[in-house]
Order: C-alpha cells, then sequence, then structure tokens
C-alpha cells in the first residue's frame, strides 16, 4: 500500500503553493484605491474570474467582462463571466472576445481599465487575424498542443496570428489600463502570459514561421498569408501602449517558497530546484528520479528531504493514450525510480487541469510500479502510449482537486528519505 504519510504531506505541499496564488490573497496588495470617475474590467484566463471576484471584494461591484474556463465561474456582483474552452479555443471565446473588445472601445481617455490577465487566456481570448477561421485555430492549437513545442514557442506562433494577442488587446482602447497578472510561464515574462494581450511583443514573423517549421506546425494559406505580410504585434515602445501598466502578482517561485515553509515547519531540509524547468516531461523525470537517488545515498538514517521545482512540461504526443504532463511525468519518474524505497512524489498542474482532463496530476512511491503489475498495467506500455492518466486512475493515485480558481504551473515534490535506523 502507499505510504499515506508521505501522501498526506505531500498533499499538504500542494495545497499551500495552491493557496499562496488564490487571488483572493494575492491580489488585494497590488489593487489600488478604485479610481475615480468610470471603472472597466476585464480579463481572461483561469484564474480571471476569482480574481474578478477579489476586485469587487475591494471596490463593490464594477462594469466589465471576464472570459474563464467551463468550471472556473465565480457569483460576481457586476461584473459578467463568459465560459468557453480551454485548451483549444471555440465559438463562445470568439463572440466573448468580440464582445470584449466593443465594451473597450467605449472607453474614453478620462476611464479607467483594470485588465486581469492569467494562463489559460491564450484560448479563452480568441480573433484570429486576417481571413484565418476559427476552425484553422482551432487545428493549429490541437497540432501545437501535441507537438512538444514549449510554451514560449506556441505563444510567440499564437501571438502573430492574432487580432489580440501581443498587445493589441490594450491597443484597442484610449483609457488607462492596469493589468494584473498570475504568471503560468518560465521565467514569468508578462509577454508570455496570455499570450501577452496588453504587452508589447518583441518577437518576430520570422521566429513564428521558424517555430512553424520547428515543431512541424501545417500552416494554410491564410496563416501564412498573415506572417508574410504586415505585423500584427505591437512591439514594447508602440505608442499605443503607453497608457498600460503590467504587474504580476503571483508566480511559481511564490507558491514553491510557500510548500518550502511548510515542510520546514516539519523538520524536513527543503531544496527549490527551480521554478522555471522546461521540456519534455519525461526527461525531466528521469534527470529527478537521478537527483533522487543522488540524494538518499548521502542522507543520514532519519534525515528527509524534499525536492521541489515548478515550470510547464511539455508532452511530444506519441500514443492515443489520455494524459498530461505532470501525470507522464510522474509515471515516467516512477518507472525511472524502479521501486525505490524511501522515495515518494507528487506532480499536479496548479489550476487542477492536467492536459485537457480533469485531474490535476498524480501521487507515485516505492510501491507504484508493484501495484500496477498486480492489476496487469506496464509502466513502459503507458508511457509508450501517453496514457498516464488512465494509468493512476486505476492505481487510485491520480490526485483531483477540482478548479482550483488560479494557475502558476506545474507543482512537482519528491519526498526522499534517509536510511531507516
Amino acid at each position: 500500500m502507499p505510504c499515506p504519510e508521505a501522501r498526506t504531506l505531500l498533499r499538504s505541499c500542494f495545497g499551500a503553493a495552491v493557496a499562496a496564488a488564490d487571488p483572493m490573497s494575492a491580489l488585494p496588495a497590488a489593487l489600488p484605491p478604485r479610481p475615480a470617475g468610470r471603472v472597466v474590467v476585464i480579463g481572461a484566463g483561469k484564474a480571471s474570474a476569482r480574481m474578478a471576484e477579489a476586485v469587487e471584494a475591494a471596490w463593490g461591484p464594477c462594469d466589465g467582462l471576464i472570459i474563464t474556463r467551463d468550471g472556473y465561474d465565480r457569483p460576481l456582483q457586476g461584473i459578467r463571466v463568459a465560459l468557453a474552452s480551454h485548451p483549444v479555443p471555440d465559438q463562445r471565446g470568439f463572440d466573448a472576445t468580440q464582445r470584449m473588445v466593443s465594451l473597450l472601445q467605449t472607453c474614453g481617455s478620462d476611464d479607467f481599465v483594470l485588465c486581469l490577465i492569467s494562463g489559460g487566456g491564450s484560448s479563452l481570448l480568441t480573433w484570429p487575424a486576417g481571413e484565418i477561421t476559427l476552425a484553422q485555430e482551432q487545428d493549429m492549437s490541437r497540432a501545437l498542443l501535441a507537438s512538444g513545442a514549449p510554451i514560449g514557442a506556441m505563444n510567440t506562433l499564437r501571438k502573430h496570428l492574432s487580432r489580440i494577442k501581443g498587445g493589441n488587446l490594450a491597443a484597442m482602447c484610449e483609457a488607462r489600463m492596469l493589468t494584473l497578472i498570475i504568471s503560468d510561464v518560465p521565467g514569468d515574462d508578462p509577454a508570455g502570459i496570455a499570450s501577452g494581450p496588453t504587452v508589447g511583443d518583441v518577437t518576430t514573423q520570422a521566429d513564428a514561421l521558424h517555430i512553424a517549421q520547428r515543431w512541424n506546425i501545417l500552416l494554410t494559406p491564410e496563416q501564412m498569408a498573415v506572417l508574410t505580410g504586415d505585423p500584427v504585434t505591437h512591439r514594447p515602445d508602440s505608442p499605443a501602449l503607453s497608457e498600460v501598466e503590467n504587474r504580476i502578482i503571483a508566480a511559481p517561485m511564490l507558491s514553491l517558497q510557500a510548500a518550502a515553509d511548510l515542510a520546514q515547519d516539519q523538520g524536513i531540509s527543503v531544496r527549490i530546484l527551480a521554478d522555471d524547468l522546461e521540456g519534455e516531461a519525461r526527461d525531466l523525470a528521469r534527470d529527478h528520479a537521478a537527483l533522487a537517488l543522488a540524494e538518499q545515498s548521502r542522507l543520514a538514517a532519519g534525515e528527509r528531504l524534499l525536492l521541489l521545482s515548478g515550470g510547464e512540461c511539455t508532452v511530444t504526443r506519441r500514443g492515443d493514450g489520455t494524459g498530461g504532463p505532470n501525470a507522464e511525468y510522474a509515471l515516467a519518474l516512477a518507472h525511472a525510480l524502479n521501486a525505490a524505497s524511501g522515495i515518494s512524489a507528487i506532480a499536479c498542474d496548479t489550476d487542477g487541469v492536467d492536459g485537457a482532463a480533469d485531474v490535476a496530476g498524480a501521487f507515485v512511491d516505492a510501491t507504484t510500479l508493484g501495484r500496477a503489475r498486480a492489476l496487469g498495467l506496464s509502466a513502459s506500455k503507458a508511457l509508450a502510449t501517453n496514457d498516464s492518466h488512465n494509468f493512476f486512475a486505476a492505481l487510485g493515485d491520480q490526485i483531483i482537486t477540482g478548479p482550483t480558481l488560479t494557475n502558476v504551473n506545474d507543482f512537482r515534490a519528491i519526498l526522499i528519505s534517509g536510511p531507516a535506523r
């Protein structure tokens, strides 16, 4: 049976990380007093409705429109909430984006716009450039998600094919704008979060074309026309962005530190590896397994060490299974550890959604592979077919949180115990 103590501790660490990024606690300190005159609140992302809830708790009812993922809406006082699809955009997101633009275009220079952005906004805010159709954007999104491309590359290509990303949203109104952002990207670059709808873009169309070629993304004639025509994004020094301030209010490192504090309070040593790790989930897992085994060899009897990391892994789709980056990381970690005793781990997405499934991630320990074999399951086969969610569902080791209402991306924790006395 799995170690209940390790599972409880690791779940508590994950809970602390999520709580640290809850907009209800993270946003108030960054929110200025409510400006005089007309105020409009807009936003998009998996945390945006919760962010709007925090705004109205401080400012009272506001006019505005938020676009969030199905299941992530909140009971707001005046701000309207539109629901749309993630990670592949849909017609609802397209329609809501157009309504948001219409609202922005009623704002004048004496008005104030508060924009609330979090991860997930790239698919929720959708308006293709040129003659690109929504169906073509959907096909490209699916291809990107299956390609294994890092999030920065995905968002560069998305920006240069969009009317709304790469600073375009902010450029559509004359009002002063403050954008509060919850980061879900390695490095916390505001231009990469939700593809930077209010942030100037330093990338180029040539960069976007290179990414499409590098990751074998087939572009339609309409998409090629946009990428070879006049640029659609705004540079950072664009006069259209002169009235915009972008401010990050929550980021992965803050969440990792909250988990570290919890573990240290229980006498556990902690090492934060990084908050911006990228790459193939299975490759990172193999590296972390080797590190965990090496660290264990140096621990004295009774000592415990927690390795923490964040960032955003990717999965290159090789099979027809159901999985996500965190579950695939956990599966590859278990496979690489090969039932080593005294090592347990959890890998979850802080938004509660790993890949496209309503599963945050998974738990592994020394019993994972043995229990799987008893059920006739093969970890190597599940890896080969990207079927990590079904693998952990059969074991009862999925982590299911429901909507967390925030998103600072991947959370990984490996608990290592020294040899028994």
